[in-house]
């Protein structure tokens, strides 16, 4: 399915049908504020598993991130978050980037890396945050497979065309943009930039 859905004021109809889908083991393709990204409910394994599938990866080697709709359940998912770090993820976010955080243990075991990290995302994109709080939980994300050529990343139309029959729902929140997030391991002594991506890491010191 191809669903339209107001980048500014999402329907409440429409979230509803696409929170339902994801509760039932759906695999959804959502606007984010950088590319568009592929994503499930963290909770359900085969949904997982399924996206891995589609990606054509081992799931113990995916880098799935975790898309949250505020810091509210930052404790929930990750340990031992400094003060520092605390301040740097409320001034970048909600924003384009994502933070490595050590994993806190009701992480779901296939969703640690073998660090025992997690990536958190909280994106300035207003389809996500009302996804993720009718959920009530985060989403995975992950990028899309679709090597190399950037019309998939950007045209909700071709991402149909291309993924709607492995897919549940194709959301249709508008243009995407081409840049990924800015990741910044934040699990040593001092934040480290590890990917350069759309947000700007000078801008956060």
């Amino acid at each position: 399915m191809l669903l339209q859905i107001h980048p500014d004021n999402p329907q409440p109809r429409q979230i509803k049908m696409v929170v339902d889908c994801l509760r039932s083991g759906g695999v959804i393709i959502y606007p984010t504020d950088t590319i568009y990204g592929i994503g499930c409910d963290i909770f359900d394994a085969s949904a997982i598993a399924r996206i891995a599938r589609i990606k054509n990866i081992d799931v113990k080697k995916a880098q799935f991130s975790f898309i949250c709709s505020d810091l509210s359940h930052l404790s929930d998912y990750a340990s031992s978050v400094s003060t520092p770090v605390f301040r740097l993820l409320k001034a970048a976010l909600p924003g384009p980037f994502t933070f490595i955080l050590d994993a806190s243990r009701q992480v779901p075991k296939l969703m640690k890396t073998k660090k025992d990290t997690v990536g958190i995302r909280i994106p300035d994109n207003r389809i996500c945050h009302s996804i993720v709080s009718e959920l009530g939980h985060p989403l995975i994300s992950a990028s899309l497979p679709t090597d190399g050529d950037v019309e998939y990343f950007t045209d909700p139309e071709v991402m149909f065309e291309e993924f709607g029959k492995v897919v549940d729902i194709v959301i249709d929140g508008g243009p995407g943009k081409i840049f990924s997030s800015t990741v910044v391991d934040c699990t040593g002594g001092a934040p480290v930039l590890v990917r350069e991506g759309a947000g700007l890491w000078q801008h956060l010191f």
